[in-house]
C-alpha cells in the first residue's frame, strides 16, 4: 500500500506563506535519521532535505500565501497546502497520514489525522523535513530583499526583534494582515495617516 505522510511548517510566524509537504517513501531505499524536522539541527534538516527528494518514491511541496491565510485562517490555509502537496504527487497514494488532528477536505483517498506524527511515522517526518526547510530557505530569500526585519534568524516569527522591526518599518505585503499583532500596528498606522490628513 502506498501511504504519504504529509506535514506543515509554519503556522505561527506573522510572515510569509504556510507550507506544507507530502512524502512516499520507498520502502527499498530506507532513510537514517527520520525524525521530527524540530528536533533536528539545521545541518541534519538540510542533509535530509536533499536525501528525502533523491530517495522517496514521490514527494511534493505547496502552500498557502500570506493572502489566502488572511481569507481563510491559518487552520484552513494549512489544511489547503496539505492537499495541494498531496494533488501534487507524481504517484498518488492509496492512503494519507496527516500530522495533526484534522485531514484537509477533498482528498480522494483515505486519510488518518495523528497527534504528534512527525516523530512517530518516517512518511510524516520526511514531509515536515521538507517543509520545514523550504519555509525556512523562503524566510532567508525575504530576508535579502527586506534586511530590516531580520527574518533569516528569527524566521518570521512573533519574537521581540521581529516586534522591534515592524514598529520601526511598518508591515510589508508578506505579513498576515489577519494575526493579532500585525493587524495592530496596521491598526495603528492608518489611524496616524488619518490623523496626518
Amino acid at each position: 500500500m502506498k501511504i504519504a505522510g504529509v506535514d506543515e511548517a509554519g503556522r505561527g510566524p506573522l510572515v510569509g506563506s504556510v507550507v506544507a509537504a507530502a512524502v512516499i517513501l520507498d520502502p527499498n531505499n530506507p532513510i537514517e535519521g527520520l525524525n521530527d524536522s524540530k528536533k533536528l539541527t539545521e545541518k541534519k534538516r538540510e542533509k535530509l532535505f536533499i536525501e528525502i527528494q533523491e530517495k522517496a518514491l514521490a514527494w511534493a511541496i505547496a502552500e498557502a500565501s500570506a493572502a489566502e491565510i488572511d481569507e481563510h485562517n491559518i487552520l484552513q490555509a494549512s489544511l489547503l497546502a496539505m492537499r495541494r502537496a498531496v494533488e501534487a504527487l507524481a504517484i498518488q497514494p492509496e492512503h494519507v497520514l496527516v500530522d495533526g488532528n484534522k485531514v484537509p477536505q477533498g482528498l480522494t483517498m483515505s486519510c488518518d489525522a495523528i497527534i504528534g506524527g512527525d516523530a512517530l511515522h518516517a512518511e510524516i517526518s520526511a514531509a515536515s523535513i521538507l517543509a520545514k526547510v523550504t519555509r525556512d530557505h523562503q524566510m532567508i530569500e525575504m530576508d535579502l530583499k527586506h534586511p530590516q526585519f531580520g527574518f533569516a534568524k528569527h524566521k518570521g516569527y512573533p519574537t521581540k526583534a521581529h516586534f522591534e522591526a515592524i514598529a520601526l518599518h511598518g508591515v510589508i505585503d508578506e505579513h498576515r494582515r489577519s494575526f493579532g499583532p500585525v493587524k495592530k500596528v496596521v491598526a495603528a498606522l492608518l489611524e496616524q495617516q488619518g490623523a496626518e490628513l
